[in-house]
Protein backbone atom coordinates (compact mmCIF):
# COMPACT_ATOMS: atom_id res chain seq x y z
CA UNK A 1 0.00 0.00 0.00
CA UNK A 2 1.45 3.87 -0.85
CA UNK A 3 1.75 5.75 2.04
CA UNK A 4 2.55 9.79 0.79
CA UNK A 5 4.61 9.92 4.03
CA UNK A 6 7.53 7.27 2.60
CA UNK A 7 8.41 9.50 -0.08
CA UNK A 8 7.53 13.45 1.28
CA UNK A 9 7.20 14.78 4.76
CA UNK A 10 3.74 15.83 6.73
CA UNK A 11 4.13 19.20 5.89
CA UNK A 12 5.69 19.55 2.28
CA UNK A 13 2.08 17.09 1.71
CA UNK A 14 0.25 19.42 3.71
CA UNK A 15 1.20 22.46 1.80
CA UNK A 16 0.93 20.32 -1.61
CA UNK A 17 -2.82 19.26 -0.85
CA UNK A 18 -3.52 22.94 -0.67
CA UNK A 19 -6.63 23.89 -3.26
CA UNK A 20 -7.38 27.44 -4.62
CA UNK A 21 -11.24 28.03 -5.35
CA UNK A 22 -9.83 30.58 -7.86
CA UNK A 23 -7.86 27.86 -9.70
CA UNK A 24 -10.47 25.38 -9.99
CA UNK A 25 -12.61 28.03 -11.52
CA UNK A 26 -10.21 29.55 -13.75
CA UNK A 27 -9.22 25.88 -14.88
CA UNK A 28 -12.84 25.34 -16.10
CA UNK A 29 -12.77 28.86 -17.95
CA UNK A 30 -9.83 28.23 -19.76
CA UNK A 31 -11.31 25.05 -21.25
CA UNK A 32 -14.57 26.47 -21.91
CA UNK A 33 -13.11 29.90 -22.81
CA UNK A 34 -11.07 28.20 -25.74
CA UNK A 35 -14.26 25.64 -26.63
CA UNK A 36 -16.00 28.93 -27.33
CA UNK A 37 -13.75 30.40 -29.37
CA UNK A 38 -13.16 27.68 -31.76
CA UNK A 39 -16.99 27.91 -32.21
CA UNK A 40 -17.06 31.92 -32.25
CA UNK A 41 -14.29 31.65 -34.92
CA UNK A 42 -16.04 29.26 -37.16
CA UNK A 43 -19.47 31.32 -36.87
CA UNK A 44 -17.49 34.44 -38.01
CA UNK A 45 -15.37 33.13 -40.34
CA UNK A 46 -16.45 29.80 -41.30
CA UNK A 47 -14.30 27.50 -43.59
CA UNK A 48 -11.51 24.69 -43.60
CA UNK A 49 -8.93 26.57 -41.24
CA UNK A 50 -11.08 27.70 -38.67
CA UNK A 51 -12.77 23.98 -39.02
CA UNK A 52 -9.04 22.18 -38.67
CA UNK A 53 -7.64 24.81 -36.02
CA UNK A 54 -10.95 24.20 -33.74
CA UNK A 55 -11.06 20.14 -34.45
CA UNK A 56 -7.65 19.79 -33.04
CA UNK A 57 -8.02 22.52 -30.14
CA UNK A 58 -11.58 21.46 -28.97
CA UNK A 59 -10.24 17.23 -29.53
CA UNK A 60 -7.47 18.49 -26.44
CA UNK A 61 -10.21 20.67 -24.48
CA UNK A 62 -12.47 17.51 -24.64
CA UNK A 63 -9.67 15.59 -22.84
CA UNK A 64 -9.11 18.69 -20.57
CA UNK A 65 -12.98 18.58 -19.38
CA UNK A 66 -12.60 14.66 -18.24
CA UNK A 67 -9.33 15.64 -16.53
CA UNK A 68 -11.18 18.22 -14.47
CA UNK A 69 -13.62 15.65 -14.05
CA UNK A 70 -11.05 13.14 -12.82
CA UNK A 71 -10.21 16.23 -10.39
CA UNK A 72 -13.53 16.38 -9.16
CA UNK A 73 -14.14 12.56 -8.74
CA UNK A 74 -11.31 12.90 -6.11
CA UNK A 75 -12.69 16.12 -5.01
CA UNK A 76 -9.70 18.50 -5.66
CA UNK A 77 -11.40 20.56 -8.13
CA UNK A 78 -12.69 23.02 -5.52
CA UNK A 79 -11.92 23.11 -1.82
CA UNK A 80 -16.20 23.20 -1.20
CA UNK A 81 -17.45 19.63 -1.34
CA UNK A 82 -20.91 21.04 -2.67
CA UNK A 83 -19.68 23.00 -5.44
CA UNK A 84 -17.20 20.71 -6.38
CA UNK A 85 -19.56 18.17 -6.88
CA UNK A 86 -21.96 20.64 -8.67
CA UNK A 87 -20.23 22.54 -10.83
CA UNK A 88 -17.83 19.46 -11.45
CA UNK A 89 -20.89 17.48 -13.04
CA UNK A 90 -22.66 20.45 -15.17
CA UNK A 91 -19.66 21.84 -16.73
CA UNK A 92 -17.03 18.93 -17.11
CA UNK A 93 -18.95 15.63 -16.71
CA UNK A 94 -22.52 16.14 -18.23
CA UNK A 95 -21.45 18.03 -21.65
CA UNK A 96 -19.56 15.00 -22.20
CA UNK A 97 -22.42 12.58 -21.36
CA UNK A 98 -20.35 11.07 -18.32
CA UNK A 99 -21.43 11.01 -14.37
CA UNK A 100 -19.33 12.06 -12.06
CA UNK A 101 -20.75 10.05 -9.22
CA UNK A 102 -20.48 6.90 -11.39
CA UNK A 103 -17.06 7.44 -12.22
CA UNK A 104 -15.94 8.60 -8.94
CA UNK A 105 -16.99 5.10 -7.57
CA UNK A 106 -15.19 2.74 -10.80
CA UNK A 107 -11.93 5.40 -10.93
CA UNK A 108 -11.28 5.04 -6.67
CA UNK A 109 -11.20 1.53 -7.28
CA UNK A 110 -8.29 1.68 -9.72
CA UNK A 111 -6.06 3.79 -7.34
CA UNK A 112 -7.14 0.94 -4.57
CA UNK A 113 -6.06 -2.06 -6.84
CA UNK A 114 -3.62 -0.88 -9.36
CA UNK A 115 -2.27 -3.78 -11.46
CA UNK A 116 -4.67 -6.13 -9.78
CA UNK A 117 -7.56 -8.31 -10.99
CA UNK A 118 -9.94 -6.17 -8.96
CA UNK A 119 -8.24 -2.97 -11.03
CA UNK A 120 -11.38 -1.70 -13.23
CA UNK A 121 -8.29 0.02 -15.97
CA UNK A 122 -5.95 -3.18 -16.01
CA UNK A 123 -7.00 -4.13 -19.06
CA UNK A 124 -5.87 -1.34 -21.04
CA UNK A 125 -2.37 -1.69 -19.98
CA UNK A 126 -1.86 -5.13 -20.07
CA UNK A 127 -3.11 -5.29 -23.79
CA UNK A 128 0.49 -3.82 -24.75
CA UNK A 129 2.97 -3.93 -26.42
CA UNK A 130 1.10 -3.85 -29.70
CA UNK A 131 2.36 -3.97 -33.01
CA UNK A 132 2.82 -0.60 -35.55
CA UNK A 133 0.51 -2.14 -37.65
CA UNK A 134 -1.96 -3.00 -34.56
CA UNK A 135 -1.59 0.49 -33.17
CA UNK A 136 -2.09 2.22 -36.75
CA UNK A 137 -5.37 -0.08 -37.09
CA UNK A 138 -6.70 1.73 -33.79
CA UNK A 139 -5.28 4.86 -34.86
CA UNK A 140 -7.92 4.66 -37.80
CA UNK A 141 -10.31 3.42 -35.70
CA UNK A 142 -9.82 6.42 -33.60
CA UNK A 143 -9.69 8.99 -36.04
CA UNK A 144 -12.69 7.81 -38.05
CA UNK A 145 -15.14 8.06 -35.48
CA UNK A 146 -15.82 4.09 -34.68
CA UNK A 147 -14.07 3.98 -31.49
CA UNK A 148 -15.94 7.13 -30.21
CA UNK A 149 -19.23 5.73 -31.37
CA UNK A 150 -18.33 2.44 -29.50
CA UNK A 151 -18.00 5.01 -26.47
CA UNK A 152 -21.29 6.80 -26.38
CA UNK A 153 -23.40 4.12 -27.75
CA UNK A 154 -22.28 1.94 -24.66
CA UNK A 155 -22.86 5.28 -22.30
CA UNK A 156 -26.30 6.07 -23.94
CA UNK A 157 -27.55 2.24 -23.97
CA UNK A 158 -26.69 1.74 -20.24
CA UNK A 159 -28.18 4.91 -19.53
CA UNK A 160 -31.38 3.92 -21.12
CA UNK A 161 -31.22 1.00 -18.82
CA UNK A 162 -29.84 -1.74 -21.85
CA UNK A 163 -27.03 -3.80 -21.98
CA UNK A 164 -24.21 -1.55 -23.18
CA UNK A 165 -22.71 -3.99 -25.93
CA UNK A 166 -26.40 -5.24 -26.98
CA UNK A 167 -28.47 -4.76 -29.69
CA UNK A 168 -32.13 -3.34 -30.45
CA UNK A 169 -34.43 -2.69 -27.40
CA UNK A 170 -34.37 -5.90 -25.75
CA UNK A 171 -38.11 -6.20 -25.58
CA UNK A 172 -38.55 -3.16 -24.13
CA UNK A 173 -40.92 0.21 -25.49
CA UNK A 174 -38.87 3.21 -27.52
CA UNK A 175 -40.56 5.17 -24.74
CA UNK A 176 -39.57 3.51 -21.72
CA UNK A 177 -36.25 3.89 -23.18
CA UNK A 178 -36.04 7.10 -23.68
CA UNK A 179 -37.47 8.21 -21.05
CA UNK A 180 -34.57 6.49 -19.09
CA UNK A 181 -32.33 7.88 -21.12
CA UNK A 182 -33.77 11.55 -20.51
CA UNK A 183 -34.37 11.01 -16.87
CA UNK A 184 -30.46 9.86 -16.09
CA UNK A 185 -29.29 12.30 -18.74
CA UNK A 186 -30.99 15.42 -18.27
CA UNK A 187 -27.30 16.93 -17.55
CA UNK A 188 -26.22 15.92 -21.24
CA UNK A 189 -29.20 16.80 -22.72
CA UNK A 190 -29.45 20.48 -20.74
CA UNK A 191 -25.91 21.46 -21.43
CA UNK A 192 -25.90 20.20 -25.44
CA UNK A 193 -29.13 22.08 -25.75
CA UNK A 194 -27.33 24.98 -24.88
CA UNK A 195 -24.57 24.81 -26.68
CA UNK A 196 -26.74 24.27 -29.66
CA UNK A 197 -28.68 27.19 -28.99
CA UNK A 198 -25.93 29.40 -28.79
CA UNK A 199 -24.32 28.17 -32.17
CA UNK A 200 -27.78 28.05 -33.74
CA UNK A 201 -28.64 32.19 -32.90
CA UNK A 202 -24.97 33.19 -34.33
CA UNK A 203 -25.99 31.27 -37.64
CA UNK A 204 -24.22 28.09 -38.03
CA UNK A 205 -25.72 25.00 -35.88
CA UNK A 206 -23.48 22.60 -38.01
CA UNK A 207 -20.38 24.15 -35.69
CA UNK A 208 -21.96 22.36 -33.04
CA UNK A 209 -21.84 19.17 -35.01
CA UNK A 210 -18.80 19.82 -36.63
CA UNK A 211 -16.43 21.53 -33.75
CA UNK A 212 -18.28 20.08 -30.24
CA UNK A 213 -19.16 16.18 -31.58
CA UNK A 214 -16.84 15.61 -34.27
CA UNK A 215 -13.82 15.91 -31.60
CA UNK A 216 -15.66 13.84 -29.41
CA UNK A 217 -15.84 11.00 -31.79
CA UNK A 218 -12.57 11.21 -33.65
CA UNK A 219 -9.32 12.80 -32.01
CA UNK A 220 -10.96 12.64 -28.10
CA UNK A 221 -10.40 9.37 -28.94
CA UNK A 222 -6.35 9.57 -30.00
CA UNK A 223 -5.51 11.93 -27.30
CA UNK A 224 -7.31 9.77 -24.62
CA UNK A 225 -5.76 6.72 -26.22
CA UNK A 226 -2.31 8.31 -26.09
CA UNK A 227 -3.08 9.20 -22.45
CA UNK A 228 -4.35 5.95 -21.39
CA UNK A 229 -1.23 4.68 -22.69
CA UNK A 230 1.21 6.43 -21.33
CA UNK A 231 -0.17 6.23 -18.02
CA UNK A 232 0.08 2.49 -17.08
CA UNK A 233 1.11 0.42 -20.17
CA UNK A 234 4.58 -1.11 -20.86
CA UNK A 235 5.70 -0.29 -17.25
CA UNK A 236 8.61 -1.91 -15.55
CA UNK A 237 6.70 -3.56 -12.84
CA UNK A 238 3.46 -3.90 -11.75
CA UNK A 239 4.18 -4.44 -7.93
CA UNK A 240 6.21 -1.35 -7.17
CA UNK A 241 4.52 1.66 -6.74
CA UNK A 242 6.99 3.77 -7.69
CA UNK A 243 7.95 1.60 -11.25
CA UNK A 244 3.75 0.52 -11.75
CA UNK A 245 2.91 4.05 -13.68
CA UNK A 246 4.36 6.69 -15.42
CA UNK A 247 4.85 10.28 -15.53
CA UNK A 248 5.67 11.65 -19.16
CA UNK A 249 7.89 14.84 -19.81
CA UNK A 250 6.36 17.07 -22.39
CA UNK A 251 6.85 20.91 -23.83
CA UNK A 252 3.35 22.98 -23.00
CA UNK A 253 2.47 23.16 -26.30
CA UNK A 254 2.33 19.37 -26.91
CA UNK A 255 0.71 19.07 -23.35
CA UNK A 256 -1.61 21.60 -24.13
CA UNK A 257 -3.51 18.91 -26.31
CA UNK A 258 -2.06 15.68 -25.02
CA UNK A 259 -1.73 16.43 -21.45
CA UNK A 260 -3.89 19.10 -20.25
CA UNK A 261 -3.55 19.92 -16.68
CA UNK A 262 -1.03 17.96 -15.32
CA UNK A 263 -1.93 15.21 -16.23
CA UNK A 264 1.53 13.65 -17.53
CA UNK A 265 2.61 14.11 -13.53
CA UNK A 266 0.78 10.59 -13.03
CA UNK A 267 3.08 9.05 -10.99
CA UNK A 268 2.73 11.81 -8.41
CA UNK A 269 -1.20 11.66 -9.04
CA UNK A 270 -0.54 8.09 -7.60
CA UNK A 271 1.40 8.66 -4.77
CA UNK A 272 -0.52 12.31 -3.36
CA UNK A 273 -3.73 11.55 -4.58
CA UNK A 274 -4.98 14.38 -2.29
CA UNK A 275 -2.65 17.05 -4.29
CA UNK A 276 -4.51 19.10 -6.81
CA UNK A 277 -3.77 19.07 -10.74
CA UNK A 278 -1.64 22.63 -10.04
CA UNK A 279 0.65 21.24 -7.32
CA UNK A 280 1.68 17.79 -9.31
CA UNK A 281 4.56 19.99 -10.75
CA UNK A 282 5.79 20.56 -6.82
CA UNK A 283 5.54 17.40 -6.32
CA UNK A 284 8.03 16.19 -8.86
CA UNK A 285 10.30 18.87 -8.46
CA UNK A 286 10.44 17.84 -4.56
CA UNK A 287 10.87 13.88 -5.63
CA UNK A 288 13.35 14.72 -8.07
CA UNK A 289 15.16 16.73 -5.25
CA UNK A 290 14.99 13.54 -3.01
CA UNK A 291 16.17 11.45 -5.55
CA UNK A 292 13.28 9.30 -5.57
CA UNK A 293 12.58 10.18 -9.19
CA UNK A 294 15.98 8.37 -10.49
CA UNK A 295 14.38 4.77 -9.81
CA UNK A 296 11.16 5.43 -10.60
CA UNK A 297 9.07 5.40 -14.76
CA UNK A 298 9.89 8.52 -16.13
CA UNK A 299 9.68 9.03 -19.42
CA UNK A 300 11.56 11.85 -21.87
CA UNK A 301 8.82 11.82 -23.72
CA UNK A 302 5.64 10.26 -25.24
CA UNK A 303 7.17 9.60 -28.41
CA UNK A 304 9.47 7.05 -26.40
CA UNK A 305 6.26 5.99 -24.97
CA UNK A 306 4.77 5.09 -27.78
CA UNK A 307 7.91 3.48 -29.19
CA UNK A 308 7.45 1.07 -26.13
CA UNK A 309 4.38 0.68 -26.72
CA UNK A 310 4.49 -0.64 -30.38
CA UNK A 311 7.50 -2.84 -30.18
CA UNK A 312 5.28 -6.41 -30.01
CA UNK A 313 6.79 -8.37 -32.88
CA UNK A 314 10.51 -6.42 -32.77
CA UNK A 315 13.52 -8.19 -31.41
CA UNK A 316 14.48 -6.82 -27.71
CA UNK A 317 10.80 -5.31 -27.36
CA UNK A 318 8.87 -5.39 -24.22
CA UNK A 319 6.56 -8.20 -23.08
CA UNK A 320 4.00 -7.63 -21.67
CA UNK A 321 3.88 -7.38 -17.95
CA UNK A 322 1.48 -9.22 -15.74
CA UNK A 323 1.93 -8.89 -11.73
CA UNK A 324 2.15 -12.47 -10.88
CA UNK A 325 5.24 -12.27 -12.81
CA UNK A 326 7.00 -10.30 -9.93
CA UNK A 327 5.42 -11.93 -6.89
Amino acid sequence: MVRPTDYLTRAEISRLNRRSTWKGLAAIAWSWGWIGACLAAFCVHPGVLTFLVGWVIVSGRHLGLAILMHDGAHRLLLPSKKWNDRLGAWLTAYPMMTDMQVYRSIHLKHHKATWTEDDPDLSLATALPVTRASFRRKMIRDLTGRTGWQRYRFIARVSAGLSGNGKGLEGATLRSVLTRFARRQYGFLISNAALLAAVSAAGHPEAFFLLWWLPALTGYSVVLRIRNIAEHAVIADPVDPLRNTRTTLAPFWLRFILAPYNVNYHLEHHLFMSVPWYNLPKAHRLLREKGILDRAEVAASYLEVLRKATSAGRDGGPRRPTREAYV
